[in-house]
């Protein structure tokens, strides 16, 4: 996710709801189910969330998948910092940890996790961090919010919401973990961003 776009401060006023907390946990309850099905079984699934959200969002899918197929599915996060295509463009950002689990990813089903998927450039980082890493059988991505504009030719492959929004508009994420609340956000970007 393009953090400056998708996380850009909208006036409270401004924005609305798109999903609540329980609408967040169907939809990730959901996505739960569809990797359980497509993964048969997720016997060999690692998530990985991409900070700072996305992992959350993974701990929270391992839960959900935990008790879907009665095992423990392996949950980590990948820094995408120093793959990012507009360091240049921006102040220098902290890093943040990469943390693969277990017996790593070789041969593994490895599921991105993300809150927003927008312009397509944040997964693409992602897929270059992953690629230092190792070398996963196979690599699928499921975000919370798809809003649309991409850049890249990159789909995720479980979505909780498909949200169509204009280039002015800007959805933000907010998860108890961080915010102190689940909520997803859709406003409009004020002049000064």
């Amino acid at each position: 996710m393009d953090k400056q776009d998708s996380h850009a401060t909208a006036h409270a006023s401004d924005a609305r709801p798109v999903l609540e907390g329980p609408d967040i946990a169907r939809v990730l309850t959901r996505i739960a189910h569809e990797i359980v099905e497509r993964a048969k079984g997720a016997d060999d699934v690692v998530l990985l969330g991409i900070p700072t959200r996305g992992v959350f969002l993974a701990q929270r899918l391992a839960v959900k998948l935990a008790q879907i197929t009665d095992r423990t599915v392996p949950v980590g996060s990948l820094d995408i910092t120093m793959y990012r295509d507009d360091l240049r463009m921006h102040p220098p950002r902290a890093l943040a940890r990469t943390e693969i689990p277990g017996d790593g990813i070789d041969g593994k089903l490895v599921v991105l996790v993300d809150d927003v998927l927008f312009s397509g450039r944040t997964i693409r980082a992602a897929l270059d961090a992953l690629n230092d890493i190792g070398r996963p059988r196979a690599v699928q991505l499921a975000v919370l919010v798809d809003r649309g504009h991409r850049e890249l030719p990159i789909r995720a492959d479980y979505v909780g919401k498909n949200l169509p929004t204009s280039l002015r508009e800007t959805v933000k994420v907010q998860l108890a973990e961080e915010d102190g609340r689940d909520t997803v956000l859709l406003g409009v970007k004020q002049a000064d961003q």
